[in-house]
């Protein structure tokens, strides 16, 4: 048994919602993620098995690991198929709004999304939910949005609904965002959770070795090289920067992911409690940064590099080159040392 979070008013209203609809649009933030991606997959399976007719529509690619979970293939990238993802949101008579708290998370799809007429729930689990969505179903608290969405199921009386498709694609993505259950767990009901779907047929084991165990000769060179050569550690101030130019990352051939979870390494080093890993893009310097305990990167993120996220994992952008990003990120830590000495020791 798991508590009931979310509002019997946002519940009513979603159920009204879905048996007055046909056809459903699932749509994502871009850069997908396995949340991201494994939210929308088991809301496809789910209502799928209502006999909806549901789409899923990301902003963009992802990642090569996530491209095995059941329904995968049936996505449409926005990015490759502009007209048909505008197509199947305008036709759309509701649209889900899955693991992204603001329109522009979507990048290039938010006009074709904020112009569709059909109504929007959003269930998500960032922080400060903007007011786009008819029904909006946040709550920060929840370690994925995965965790949010078999809630949801379960109070729309649709358990039984969740097939061993829905369940792996559910596993997967609070897997990806507690990092294999080892981070956002403090939550018992978690486990719970993980529990049911593993009865509902989902291998942790074989998800475990697909989204964290397998990896190419490639990636795992471009990791070893970020740590060996570009790691700085600065053990007053209790924190790290690893910056990769797209100079080396078009050396070690590198494909979309294969940094991933790379953020989190300086991490293990004893004392270290945040850390910045800077990426340079073609039009901007991608922000990523992690930390320990209470030290908030969200704030740094949402300050200084025009992005938001969690207390431990945020991200954002930065539009200049790839050594001003680096270095206003250096110049950022005697000032974060000092305001948050306490989060710090």
């Amino acid at each position: 048994m798991i508590s009931q979070i979310i509002d019997e008013k946002s519940i009513r209203r979603l159920a009204e919602l879905l048996d007055s609809s046909s056809k459903i649009t699932v749509t994502c933030h871009q850069g997908p993620d396995g949340d991201a991606v494994g939210s929308s997959l088991a809301a496809m399976h789910v209502f799928t098995a209502l006999g909806k007719e549901v789409r899923v529509v990301t902003p963009d690619g992802f990642l090569g690991q996530l491209r095995k979970l059941p329904g995968a293939k049936e996505i449409v990238d926005a990015s490759r198929y502009p007209d048909f993802a505008r197509q199947l949101l305008d036709e759309a008579d509701l649209i889900l709004c899955l693991d992204f708290n603001v329109a522009s998370r979507t990048g290039k799809l938010a006009d074709a999304l904020l112009a569709a007429r059909a109504p929007k729930v959003m269930i998500d689990h960032h922080l400060l939910p903007g007011d786009f969505a008819e029904v909006t179903i946040s709550h920060p608290e929840m370690a994925a949005t995965c965790v949010l969405m078999f809630r949801v199921f379960c109070r729309l009386e649709l358990f039984s609904f969740i097939d061993k498709p829905a369940a792996e694609c559910l596993l997967a993505g609070i897997l990806t965002d507690t990092g294999n259950l080892s981070y956002n767990v403090a939550d018992p009901e978690l486990f719970t959770i993980v529990a049911e779907l593993v009865r509902k047929g989902a291998d942790k084991e074989a998800l475990t070795r697909q989204l964290f165990m397998t990896t190419s000769a490639y990636c795992m060179r471009l990791n070893a090289y970020a740590l060996l050569k570009k790691m700085e550690l600065f053990p007053e101030d209790h924190a790290a920067l690893i910056v990769l130019s797209r100079e080396e990352l078009n050396r070690f051939h590198y494909t979309k992911g294969d940094t991933e979870g790379l953020v989190n390494r300086p991490l293990e080093i004893p004392g270290i409690k945040y850390s910045c890993f800077l990426r340079e893009e073609r039009d901007m310097i991608k922000v990523s940064m992690r930390s320990l305990g209470d030290f908030p990167v969200n704030e740094l993120c949402a300050d200084h590099f025009g992005g938001g996220g969690h207390l431990n994992a945020a991200g954002g952008e930065f539009k200049g080159t790839l050594e001003e990003c680096a270095e206003l990120f250096r110049s950022l830590l005697p000032e974060n040392t000092k305001k948050y000495r306490k989060q710090l020791n």
